[in-house]
């Protein structure tokens, strides 16, 4: 059984990093800013997500796939990953610690997900990201 989830989604690598946050907090900016790096669309502001085992899949929901809203620019269309294992959980979040020992553990559509906080706004957010799914992320060697 799959479920629409509120978050803007990437694979990086074969890997999927749901970006989760308030609105306006720069979901779709970080989402923007990893594909400029490489990383593949998967949805933005929402996701399908389905277990496969203890896997969590992610893919495009159909109505929105390829689209991604960049602020100032309007609705704009990019290649679209279709069927990515989720590895890690970002949340943007003011107050983000400056430190951390460990990923924390978070709850989504019944998978245990690493997930780690980042300052919204951060010009540095893509390169956090990908160090984050390097360092914490599911499927890490």
């Amino acid at each position: 059984m799959s479920l629409v989830h509120p978050a803007t989604c990437v694979a990086v690598h074969c890997r999927a990093v749901l970006i989760e946050g308030p609105s306006g907090s720069g979901k779709s900016a970080l989402a923007l800013a990893l594909i400029d790096r490489g990383a593949v669309l998967i949805g933005d502001d929402a996701v399908t997500l389905e277990r496969a085992g203890s896997a969590l899949l992610a893919s495009p929901p159909p109505r929105i796939a390829g689209l991604l809203e960049v602020r100032n620019l309007g609705l704009l269309t990019f290649p679209v990953g279709q069927v990515v294992p989720v590895a890690l959980v970002l949340r943007l979040d003011p107050e983000a610690p400056r430190f951390v020992d460990a990923a924390e553990a978070v709850d989504v559509a019944g998978a245990s997900l690493p997930m780690l906080r980042l300052w919204p706004g951060d010009p540095l957010n893509a390169i956090k990201a990908e160090l984050a799914l390097a360092r914490y992320g599911l499927g890490t060697s």
